[in-house]
């Protein structure tokens, strides 16, 4: 385990499991070892009957600047998206438990399309949302190509990760991509209030109820895969490389 990333279980809310991104110094940019401390805590959580809901948040003014630049580097050398990201990815699909996420700040990359998976998610009004995947010459992860256009349509899907626009949390909310914009100061205790809700409900008929809202995990997982190796194919070209260069002498 990493201490940036901290587990977390309330004593006033011991329902709930809390997965914090603790790595603020680098805007919570997410490293091999940060995925697999959190991919330990959702099978944990799913494997715990008294852990009703999973609960993401980041630190004050950036939930995750996405990943970790050096690691990056890494996946590009050896031409892989990296084991731990898929790993962390698939676990989070397989989850059967209800997932709430709370944004304050920065979320770019893998942590805007993070969210895609989430149930609900509340964010701060200064929150910003974007992913740079083609800028970099890469393409879509998380299957965020899948999810996104049903959720949000064709134009805001592709605005969001081919173009790169970036997604005030307003027009985040009005994609469909997060439930609620507040102020900074409540981020965390609505998300939390938001989370103690769901965990007070039925477990069963939660479980059942999710399970027929967001269906088979079997065809976001296929998707993930299908990403993942054109991921990795486009690491490997002039594109990518001349894309990375430019990146690192900003």
């Amino acid at each position: 385990m990493t201490d940036h990333i901290l587990i977390e279980r309330p004593e006033a809310a011991s329902q709930l499991l809390i997965i914090r991104l603790n790595r603020p110094e680098k805007k919570n940019a997410l490293t091999r070892a940060m995925y697999q401390a959190m991919t330990s805590a959702l099978q944990m959580a799913d494997e715990t009957p008294d852990i009703r809901v999973v609960v993401f948040l980041g630190s004050e003014g950036c939930f995750s600047a996405g990943n970790d630049m050096a690691d990056f580097l890494a996946f590009a050398t050896s031409g892989e998206m990296g084991r731990e990201v898929l790993d962390f990815l698939k676990a989070l699909v397989r989850l059967t438990k209800p997932v709430v996420s709370g944004v304050d700040g920065l979320a770019i990359g893998i942590g805007a399309t993070i969210h895609l998976h989430c149930d609900l998610t509340v964010a701060s009004d200064r929150s910003l949302f974007k992913t740079p995947f083609v800028d970099l010459a890469l393409v879509p992860e998380a299957a965020s190509s899948l999810i996104a256009p049903r959720l949000m349509g064709h134009q805001r899907a592709f605005a969001l990760l081919a173009l790169g626009d970036a997604f005030s949390a307003e027009e985040a909310r009005d994609a469909g991509l997060i439930r609620k914009v507040t102020t900074s100061d409540a981020v965390e205790a609505e998300t939390l209030a938001l989370a103690a809700k769901l965990a007070a409900k039925p477990p069963e008929a939660l479980r059942l109820a999710r399970k027929l809202i967001k269906g088979s995990p079997d065809e976001i997982i296929a998707c993930i895969d299908d990403e993942a190796k054109l991921f990795a194919s486009q690491l490997k070209t002039a594109e990518a490389r001349a894309a990375f260069e430019a990146f690192m002498k900003r």
